[in-house]
């Protein structure tokens, strides 16, 4: 259960108020998780509970507010429920078993087949007789019929998410196809202020551990201790991979022909799309006098005095880019046209949301026709590590050559 929420696959329950979606999380967790009433609209915001689901591992379980919400306050809701559709890997749809399907089910249903989810029934107030049009309608979907009252078909309900598992993607690990079994690997991880006192930070530790079940050997080292630990070496490592602040004091220590990547670079592959954000660099290179750049974060933490989202990436772009750009920052991608005012989004690594959230953001930026790139990337083009860092990911190394 210490499993970073982005690391765990999403299920997401929606249907109508009073469909009987709080109670089904209830029955599912064993427990009170989720407020029960007959009164509409008693779940107001998600409700997000994990457990250990079998083979598909860790999962993270969201009731919703009902899709028929009234009000202002009813629309916000399912704005809100909405928002978990995007970044959901499962849908759980709850609707009566007993009563045809509504227009606004019918609404959300075509919603949901546009976004490509796995869509799983579960057919609520199982003691009534099925509506004949309901089992129809969804005849085409995998569906459980269940009695939340006597609690029965929570079970089948479990197996059927399980048998399911081989339809989900799921992100790769941070070094997958990078290297192979008795590689060795240095891994260079700054202590600095923004450096969580007694841990490391979780792309590091993700890493650590990805390399570790690939029976490679991991040289772990401040970027002081490099160029001493390297040069002491009998063995050239497979792979150098950095903090992505420390890049130009890594690559003047380690020769020119040593591969060498950032963990930030190893979670634009991972979390989104690393070859979109390659293509965003030439953006880095035209970039006009008073553009606009976002810089998006996906988490909030502590900002120290030499933060690198709000401090060190724009003091960097106006230095050796573009003096005159300004900057806004953000943890969203803005709305409408106030998105369209921007020239670039420079993102953040994505190490605490999921791949189906970052995917998401990239497309809206696509939709806009707007360029993005990643911290990584960005710090490699201005210290002239480019296209040196991407050299372990051949599709994208080439990509570069060609821009």
């Amino acid at each position: 259960m210490n499993t970073p929420l982005s690391e765990q696959i999403k299920i997401v329950i929606f249907g109508l108020r009073n469909s009987g979606k709080s109670f089904l999380m209830n029955n599912i967790f064993e427990k009170d998780v989720a407020i029960v009433s007959d009164n509409p609209g008693t779940t107001t915001d998600p409700v997000t509970r994990s457990m250990e689901l079998g083979v598909l591992g860790p999962v993270t379980i969201t009731d919703t507010a009902g899709i028929d919400d009234e009000g202002e306050l009813g629309k916000l809701r399912i704005e809100k429920s909405i928002e978990r559709l995007a970044v959901s890997d499962i849908a759980l749809f709850v609707s009566k078993v007993d009563t045809p399907p509504t227009d606004t089910e019918e609404e959300f249903l075509k919603e949901l087949k546009s976004k490509n989810k796995l869509i799983i029934f579960v057919l609520t107030f199982g003691d009534k007789e099925p509506n004949n049009e309901k089992i129809e309608w969804i005849k085409e979907f995998g569906y459980v019929i269940i009695d939340n009252v006597k609690k029965t078909g929570i079970d089948k309900l479990k197996k059927i998410l399980i048998e399911n598992y081989d339809k989900l993607e799921y992100e790769i690990t941070p070094v997958e196809g990078l290297v192979s079994e008795q590689d060795f690997v240095i891994l260079v991880t700054p202590i600095d202020l923004a450096a969580p006192k007694g841990r490391l930070i979780l792309p590091q530790v993700e890493t650590i551990r990805d390399l570790l079940d690939r029976d490679c050997g991991v040289l772990i080292v401040k970027e002081r201790e490099l160029k001493y630990f390297y040069d002491s070496l009998n063995i050239k490592p497979k792979l150098v991979i950095t903090d992505s602040q420390a890049f130009s004091k890594v690559a003047a220590d380690i020769p020119e022909d040593q591969l060498l990547t950032s963990f930030s670079i190893l979670f634009a592959r991972k979390k989104g799309e690393l070859a979109y954000f390659v293509e965003g660099v030439k953006k880095l290179k035209n970039i006009k006098p008073n553009s606009k750049i976002l810089v998006l974060e996906s988490c909030s933490h502590h900002r120290q005095a030499d933060d690198i989202g709000t401090v060190k990436i724009p003091r960097l772009f106006k230095q050796l880019v573009e003096p005159s750009v300004t900057f806004d920052f953000a943890h969203n991608i803005p709305e409408g046209e106030k998105l369209k005012e921007y020239s670039l989004v420079i993102n953040c690594a994505g190490c605490m949301v999921t791949r189906n959230k970052m995917l998401n953001r990239i497309q809206i930026l696509k939709e806009n026709s707007i360029f993005g790139v990643n911290y990584g990337l960005f710090l490699a083009y201005v210290n002239g590590l480019l296209p040196r860092a991407l050299e372990p990911f051949e599709y994208e190394y080439q990509l570069f050559r060609t821009l």
